[in-house]
């Protein structure tokens, strides 16, 4: 290993989030004191103007109480589906690694996530894998230090990435090029593989379903998410040898349903032992079930067509990504495959309370896709 990386101190880890510390410690420099949230509409023009999106915060979207509701409603009837899917990628993390290994979650949404495959491997097999949070930046890569971390506190271990969703396929991307980094770099050797829950986009071979179905985890921001921002990384705020940043929203713990989520899908874990195993085994046993095409982005270019849209980032694709552009973004419209998509109930609640237009765009690979407002003048639509 690199004798500079070994040389330089290793930061500790914040006491942050509203998870139980045995089931994850976030890897993240505690923010919480500073103000990084801009309103969404200032955002998005500093977004499109350059700057870049770790470098602040959106404004923590406010769920009405027809939305918690919804939030509620889709948990009690989606949470068997979530366990198996959470069985099935773990089963086949363990098929194709073993137990010496390390969950790393992708903060955020791969947290709820990563937390979920730990408590299924220890219900099942008895065994207490150790489970990190890290950040991950489109743009700006992983966090080292994170993986410092980890290299030190379990130097005989692999690391298993673990993420909610895949959209286009860009944070694989990222950790596809941070694995090269960091055996250029550091002599550290990192397998890119990424288990998500759901891969829509056809992006990872170590997945739990391809069904672009919505995960209650996407329906809410931090509140499902141990109370963490989306992290942030800024010269003036992350030294060279601390960990990415992120804040901890202690004041809406009484609006936490972090560990309702968890609690609730890891109560279906025994009822899915059998069926999950199965349907793994059947998975890592053959190759065209699992392989990766990049389906989902071929479905992105026709859509940039068909729109003129210049910039693909303004393309979020899968119920999760679309989430997040009308939580967090300013949404111009949202693409559906089909109205009736049983799948799309809390997109179509939050397009009408945001006054959004839904289009039907039919052969979709996704469920539905969300397009942002490009901001700049003069670029069409």
């Amino acid at each position: 290993m690199n004798v500079h990386m070994t040389s330089r101190p290793l930061p500790n880890p914040a006491a942050v989030g509203s998870y139980r510390k045995e089931d994850v410690v976030f890897l993240l420099k505690d923010l919480s004191d500073v103000a990084l949230e801009k309103g969404t509409e200032d955002r998005e023009e500093a977004i499109q103007s350059g700057t870049h999106y770790s470098e602040m915060l959106p404004v923590e979207y406010q769920p009405t109480a027809d939305y918690i509701r919804l939030f509620h409603e889709t948990l009690e009837e989606t949470a068997g589906k979530v366990a198996l899917s959470a069985g099935i990628v773990a089963e086949l993390v363990v098929k194709k690694r073993g137990f010496d290994i390390v969950l790393a979650s992708l903060a955020r949404a791969g947290t709820p996530i990563g937390i979920l495959m730990k408590r299924y491997i220890l219900q099942k097999y008895e065994v207490d894998l150790p489970h990190y949070s890290v950040s991950i930046i489109r743009g700006k890569g992983i966090d080292v230090n994170a993986i410092r971390y980890m290299h030190h506190n379990h130097p005989e271990a692999s690391i298993q990435f673990v993420d909610g969703w895949t959209g286009k396929g860009a944070i694989r991307k990222v950790l596809i090029e941070a694995a090269v980094t960091m055996k250029e770099q550091y002599g550290i050797e990192l397998d890119d593989d990424l288990a998500v829950l759901a891969d829509p986009g056809w992006c990872s071979d170590t997945f739990g379903t391809r069904e672009d179905f919505l995960i209650p985890s996407a329906c809410l921001n931090s509140t499902v998410s141990g109370l963490m921002s989306r992290t942030v990384l800024r010269d003036d705020l992350i030294g060279p040898d601390d960990f990415h940043g992120a804040k901890y929203y202690k004041e809406w713990l009484t609006d936490d349903v972090s560990n309702v989520f968890v609690d609730k899908v890891s109560e279906y874990f025994p009822s899915v032992f059998s069926e999950a195993e199965e349907e793994a085994e059947r998975l890592y046993n053959n190759a065209e079930l699992t392989a990766v095409t990049w389906k989902g982005m071929q479905d992105i270019q026709r859509i940039q067509e068909d729109y003129g849209i210049a910039d693909v980032n303004l393309i979020k694709p899968g119920v999760g990504e679309t989430t997040r552009v009308l939580l967090r973004r300013v949404p111009w419209k949202i693409l559906v495959d089909r109205l009736d998509n049983p799948n799309l109930k809390h997109i179509l609640l939050l397009a009408g309370d945001k006054q959004v237009p839904v289009e039907v765009y039919p052969e979709l690979t996704y469920s539905c896709c969300g397009l942002i407002k490009p901001l700049k003048s003069g670029e069409q639509l």
